[in-house]
């Protein structure tokens, strides 16, 4: 067994498609096919089904998964070291971010890290705060940058930037004419809300809390798995929402969306690193970078 196989495992497994992994690993279809029918000879263990046009994982298929995923992680870790040795003349930083962050905070300290650093190759993988934490927490990412609290022991989460939410409606909506919103408002309102495991989701429930409304009780018309589907569908009178102002200042600016007078708390944007995972050179001068904007 090789680590390369192991790779096209993982990338077959993930997608559930030989071609699509094909693809993306920049190898022939019939290679990849030969490596999974490699160690499926090899250990005499079916690890996929191929139903139809698909294929699916086996039982034995999702337990081997599981194994070699750690295994490429170690794998991962161990180059890592090496590369830290090179000082930042090589190497890789896997970051992971939440949509706010990585769309709207974080392409900003991207750029200046590739400025400084055009050696260190830089991936960025983009979820909602739950998915962040779990590519940190399995070493697929270095580093995590969310906007919800993360509950974890073997994450350490650090503040690195303080962030403003807004209630928004589209222009003219009666939530949004400059009355301080009350709390039936919040209750006969239609909203537009984030899904459920985003920090922005988290926000939203928390801020009506004050307010002693449940979010049982909140008119959820849509739940959307983005900033932008969100703020397109309340652009276009579908209901209401909570959004970083960092989100929707352009919109307000152009005259498509109106801030309704609620004044919501602040929330903090964390990074997050595995405690017991090695901590590259590259991932500490990124957030070295990071905190000189907190000044």
């Amino acid at each position: 067994m090789t680590l390369e196989q192991l790779r096209i495992f993982v990338a077959v497994a993930t997608r559930e498609h030989v071609t699509q992994a094909a693809r993306e690993l920049n190898l022939t279809q019939s290679a990849t096919s030969a490596a999974v029918a490699a160690l499926e000879a090899r250990y005499q263990t079916k690890l996929f089904d191929r139903v139809g046009r698909r294929i699916v994982l086996t039982a034995a298929g999702r337990a081997f998964l599981v194994e070699a995923r750690a295994v490429l992680a170690r794998a991962a870790a161990a180059e890592t070291v090496l590369d830290d040795l090179a000082g930042l003349k090589r190497g890789q930083l896997a970051l992971a971010a939440s949509q706010t962050i990585s769309g709207y905070w974080l392409p900003a300290f991207i750029h200046r890290f590739n400025a400084a650093h055009p050696a260190i190759r830089l991936e960025l993988s983009i979820g909602n705060t739950e998915q962040v934490a779990e590519r940190v927490r399995e070493g697929s990412a270095d580093l995590g940058f969310v906007e919800g609290d993360v509950d974890d022991p073997v994450l350490a989460a650090q503040p690195v930037a303080e962030d403003e939410m807004v209630l928004v409606g589209p222009v003219g909506h009666p939530l949004c004419g400059g009355a301080a919103v009350k709390v039936g408002d919040l209750k006969a309102a239609r909203w537009v809300l984030r899904e459920q495991g985003s920090g922005t989701r988290a926000v939203l429930e928390a801020a009506v809390g004050r307010f002693g409304i449940s979010p049982s009780e909140l008119d959820v018309v849509f739940d959307l798995p983005s900033n932008e589907a969100v703020r397109g569908a309340v652009e276009a009178g579908a209901g209401v929402t909570v959004l970083s102002r960092l989100v929707v200042m352009r919109a307000v600016k152009a005259g498509l969306l109106a801030v309704a007078n609620l004044e919501l708390p602040k929330r903090q944007f964390y990074s997050l690193r595995h405690r017991e995972h090695h901590q590259t050179q590259a991932a500490r001068e990124f957030l070295r970078m990071v905190g000189e904007s907190r000044g």
